[in-house]
């Protein structure tokens, strides 16, 4: 028999890596299969936390010779071994990219240790390389709403950082002429995707480069996967907010299974005219379907979502009035679920 999937499972599906508050004995469980990667704004005087590397991808990089390290503009003189075995083991990134003091430098640097990795094949996940920078960001700016930009990152290796990750999902739907029932644009990805192929997805969803705007990813996105008209996506779509999560990813995601993601989506509605029909665009959709909340619904209810672009669809649903307590009895903790606050600092610190 098939698996039936409650919109409170799809959230803890999504929703996966243990909240060092809420779970704490789960969290400590889950801590000893990795190292917080560390940074410092003053010398390591002070220290916070950026991300999450797993103690496998711990030794992929102890294993990398210090000449090579060297090359790439680390300081190799740093004890990786004795820092992660202290009492409360860390990476300190900071040390080791102290020779770097601008954000390009480091960038340059970790660009160089991540083509490295891609050369030798080190990990499964970097052979989606995207040529696509995503950003890491620390607290030195002291400003929430502009933080600072440590270095940015290719995508495909963010997962080894386990460093905030940032997106844009855009829902379009459209209220039927005749009947006035809402119905919702669902694209299904490409059986080439090198993530999460073949399955259900957000009318528009992207990742979310260094230095980009959300509105304008948003835009730019509509028309590569969606050839939606520029002038009707920037005069109908609608900021809704943000989703916060921390998501374990399995296979499908691309590469090995256990990565640590924690991610920030900006959320939009798109209403559109019955005339506007998605068509796929940059090879990523195969197709696009217009379906109605009753077969979202049982979609949904048999896991063919993407997992993230599935808590989007539930957090529209309740938005508009489709969830509510009397057919979702778990619709407040689902929506407190997807307001996480997120351990690391970044733009989504001042949205929550």
């Amino acid at each position: 028999m098939a698996t039936v999937y409650s919109n409170l499972d799809l959230i803890n599906k999504l929703d996966s890596f243990p909240d060092e508050k809420k779970q704490p004995e789960q969290y400590a469980e889950y801590l000893k299969g990795l190292y917080i990667v560390e940074w410092s704004d003053d010398g390591g005087a002070t220290t916070y936390a950026i991300g999450y590397m797993l103690k496998a991808v711990f030794a992929k990089l102890v294993a990398v010779p210090k000449a090579e390290l060297e090359s790439f503009g680390f300081d190799s003189s740093v004890d990786l071994q004795a820092a992660a075995a202290a009492p409360g083991g860390t990476l300190p990134l900071y040390r080791l990219l102290a020779r770097q003091t601008t954000e390009p430098e480091r960038t340059k640097t970790m660009e160089a240790l991540n083509q490295y990795w891609r050369k030798n094949e080190t990990f499964t996940v970097l052979a989606g390389w995207r040529d696509e920078l995503w950003p890491v960001y620390g607290r030195g700016s002291g400003d929430k709403a502009n933080p600072e930009l440590l270095f940015s990152v290719e995508r495909a290796a963010t997962g080894l950082l386990g460093v905030v990750r940032y997106g844009v999902h855009l829902t379009a739907y459209v209220t039927d002429s005749v009947t006035s029932e809402l119905k919702i644009w669902v694209p299904r990805r490409a059986a080439t995707k090198s993530t999460y192929p073949s399955m259900l997805d957000n009318t528009v969803a992207g990742g979310l480069m260094t230095a980009e705007d959300p509105f304008e990813c948003m835009v730019r996105e509509a028309d590569e996967e969606a050839s939606l008209p520029e002038n009707v996506v920037r005069d109908n779509a609608k900021a809704v907010g943000i989703i916060t999560y921390a998501y374990i990813t399995d296979e499908r995601a691309g590469g090995e299974a256990g990565y640590i993601y924690p991610e920030c989506e900006w959320i939009y509605d798109l209403p559109l005219p019955e005339s506007i029909v998605p068509q796929p665009k940059d090879g990523e959709v195969e197709s696009f379907m217009l379906c109605t909340v009753a077969e979202v619904r049982e979609q949904l209810s048999q896991g063919l979502y993407k997992p993230n672009c599935a808590v989007v669809l539930i957090h529209f649903l309740a938005r508009h009035g489709l969830l509510t307590l009397e057919n979702e009895p778990h619709l407040t903790a689902i929506m407190g679920r997807l307001q996480r606050v997120l351990a690391f600092p970044g733009p989504h610190e001042a949205e929550q």
